[in-house]
């Protein structure tokens, strides 16, 4: 193995040698996270002196730590003359030392640890908002910085709040998953297929670093999937039903085209962009293509962005709205037999994932009421298919949502 060989890094971990206070790297399965922040930490200690804490909600011994990923790092980049290595600690002849320590057992440890350079926090997503609240003040050298590797888990798990969702001030945000890795293995990637193929949620989860969402909360759990399909597949169907919403503030414009085959509705190609301007929007709407041959049913709040639209050049209408015209659209495609969305169209799929019901903190029930959130594509969606969704206000909410 040749010298630049091992001294190379994935292009998502050059951060790592940046002065930047919070690092945070997340993501599925093979991005090799963990790896690559274990290599660049025992590149520094071998070159000056640094104190680094690697640490973990929970270490009930010195294997529950990351201590033999560094010393395979070490053998790997042939370093073992200027490193010691003992059962418990590593050191390095420029005078670094790496300690080893958990956040939930010991906290008055951490506490009185001082001096620290680097932190690393591996395995963070089962790190608690206590943990963190003893763990960063602890960190206060000047020049200090706190590293976070994890797999998420629940978006509401605190570091997934605290660095993905809220990210604090100087810090930087690197999602890393099996494709940002070149050396993934074979046996890996077989994993990888084989999991997307049988269950793309747990694919999503497993492999692409996505939270979990509430299951049982979710409007489209099991109903869909999302896989390639041929692009000229719609022209096997009668005609394309295009659909759109319009951003407010930070909320996103959508464009949505679609299909139908049998009991099949196909999400073909999407448009998806925050703070388009009312002058950029034929050029956001020709980013699908027959757009401008096929009609389009929009949100009827912007009658006056409708207007504009229209005279570009496009075939664009308001869609018709009535009192619980979201629920009805929700029965409608609740009805089926499956919805497909191509790979490409990667805000669906989120918002297929995540559309919920809102669900009651304290008891954990599900209410009959639909979260007012991940729903802009799907509202496209509704939109687009306007005169197809009828009314259905005679039905109680569950029974409108299908679930009655």
């Amino acid at each position: 193995m040749t010298a630049e060989k091992k001294l190379s890094f994935a292009p998502k971990f050059k951060p790592l040698f940046k002065a930047i206070r919070y690092k945070v790297f997340h993501g599925g399965r093979g991005g090799a996270k963990s790896w690559g922040i274990a290599r660049a930490l025992v590149i520094m200690a071998a070159s000056k002196r640094l104190r680094i804490l690697c640490t973990r909600e929970v270490q009930n011994s010195i294997k529950d730590s990351v201590h033999k990923l560094l010393k395979d790092q070490i053998e790997m980049l042939g370093l073992n003359p200027w490193f010691r290595i003992t059962n418990e600690t590593i050191s390095s002849a420029c005078g670094s030392e790496f300690l080893f320590k958990g956040l939930r057992f010991d906290p008055l440890g951490i506490k009185s640890t001082e001096g620290v350079d680097i932190c690393w926090v591996e395995e963070a997503q089962s790190v608690s908002a206590d943990s963190w609240d003893i763990l960063i003040p602890t960190i206060r050298k000047e020049g200090s910085e706190i590293w976070v590797s994890f797999n998420p888990g629940e978006e509401k798990d605190p570091t997934y709040q605290r660095f993905v969702l809220n990210p604090p001030d100087d810090s930087i945000t690197v999602e890393v998953n099996y494709y940002d890795n070149p050396y993934l293995p074979d046996t890996l990637r077989k994993e990888m297929e084989y999991c997307k193929r049988v269950d793309y949620e747990a694919y999503e989860h497993i492999w692409l670093g996505k939270p979990k969402s509430i299951s049982e909360a979710v409007i489209f759990k099991q109903r869909y999937k999302v896989e390639a399909f041929p692009d000229d597949l719609w022209q096997q169907a009668d005609r394309l039903f295009f659909g759109a919403d319009f951003g407010f503030a930070n909320d996103p414009s959508t464009l949505i085209r679609m299909f139908m085959l049998g009991t099949r509705l196909y999400i073909e190609y999407e448009a998806y962009g925050v703070g388009v301007e009312l002058d950029e929007m034929a050029q956001f709407y020709d980013s699908i293509p027959e757009v401008r041959r096929w009609p389009i049913k929009a949100d009827n709040a912007r009658p006056e962005t409708i207007s504009h639209i229209g005279r570009q050049g496009f075939s664009i209408d308001a869609a018709a709205k009535w009192k619980g015209s979201v629920e009805d659209g929700i029965t409608y495609l609740k009805g089926f037999e499956e919805i497909i969305i191509h790979e490409r169209c990667k805000h669906t799929a989120d918002e297929f994932r995540l559309y919920s019901y809102k669900v009651d903190k304290k008891t954990n029930e599900i209410l009959p009421v639909i979260v007012d959130a991940h729903n802009h594509c799907i509202d496209a969606i509704r939109y687009g298919l306007d005169g197809y969704i009828t009314s259905s206000d005679s039905l109680g909410t569950w029974a409108q949502l299908g679930r009655g």
